[in-house]
């Protein structure tokens, strides 16, 4: 089993050191969140809480996902970086492929990118985005994206992207991993056809097995059961040795450490953060 610690919502100045430590302490990857912007006043349901009450409020810390990966990756030489979730169709596609492109080649390889379609419908209205339509621009962003980063000369002729001939520079070495996310239907037919993995928005560890057989499935339906695909099962539940080991035998590949505001309170010192990385690793990594 691999670890990520989740740094969503750590306070800015603390960013660069609480991720030098999860590389100390032996944590595989770790994930930001992503909005481009929260307003203060949200009607759209959570889809992910049983009473579509957010856990998120309007100054949360967001910080911009491209700028602080660049950053924590110029910090460190071995440890995964990746947002959960960035929220793909809100975004311009070429912004979106020189960016990460970037990332990938100064982070040499480390950078995945975790995509989905967002939930929130006044965070496209402000942005001028169609909500409705989102979940058809991922998948052909996706597609896009792909062909951007492999350098040269492409186009493209779609239902919502079109371009003539042309060339973002420089392309990465290798394309960049696509980890998707969402518990719906069409959101695991998605990671089945387009992902190189899945990351879960939290769920009971007994859910899982019944999900990642599912994915099993769906992909070997879309004929990529033989490509390499990463498993990323967030669960609800405190951690547990027994339980990450069932995780394990059910297919799961990484799980991920809590954000500090829920083992630590709304704001923690930097020294707090790491004691709670210490003991997380000492009692599931190094054991």
């Amino acid at each position: 089993m691999r670890y990520w610690q989740a740094v969503t919502w750590t306070e800015p100045e603390q960013l660069l050191d609480v991720v030098r430590h999860a590389e100390d302490v032996g944590f595989d990857g770790v994930m930001l969140g992503d909005h481009g912007v929260y307003p203060r006043d949200v009607s759209t349901p959570y889809p992910y809480t049983p009473d579509g009450k957010s856990p998120m409020r309007h100054d949360d810390f967001f910080p911009d996902c491209w700028a602080t990966i660049g950053a924590l990756a110029a910090v460190t030489s071995r440890i995964r970086l990746t947002v959960a979730i960035y929220i793909l169709p809100l975004r311009n596609v070429f912004e979106v492929a020189r960016a990460t492109g970037t990332l990938s080649i100064l982070s040499n390889g480390r950078f995945l990118l975790g995509a989905g379609l967002g939930w929130m419908k006044e965070e496209f209205d402000i942005y001028g985005v169609d909500f409705r339509t989102r979940g058809a621009r991922c998948d052909e962003m996706i597609e896009v994206l792909r062909k951007l980063w492999q350098g040269g000369i492409v186009e493209h002729k779609g239902k919502h992207i079109e371009f003539p001939p042309l060339e973002i520079s420089p392309a990465p070495p290798a394309p960049v991993r696509i980890y998707t996310g969402g518990n719906s239907m069409a959101a695991l037919r998605r990671a089945a056809r387009l992902g190189d993995g899945w990351i879960g928005a939290g769920h009971a560890p007994e859910e899982l097995p019944e999900l990642i057989a599912l994915l099993s499935r769906l992909r070997e339906e879309a004929g990529r059961a033989h490509h390499p695909f990463e498993i990323v099962g967030a669960v609800r539940t405190p951690p547990d040795l027994q339980t990450f080991r069932q995780l394990e035998d059910f297919g799961v590949h990484t799980t991920v450490n809590y954000p500090f505001r829920f083992t630590l309170g709304e704001r923690s010192t930097l020294a707090e953060k790491k004691k709670e990385m210490d003991r997380f690793a000492a009692k599931f990594i190094q054991h």
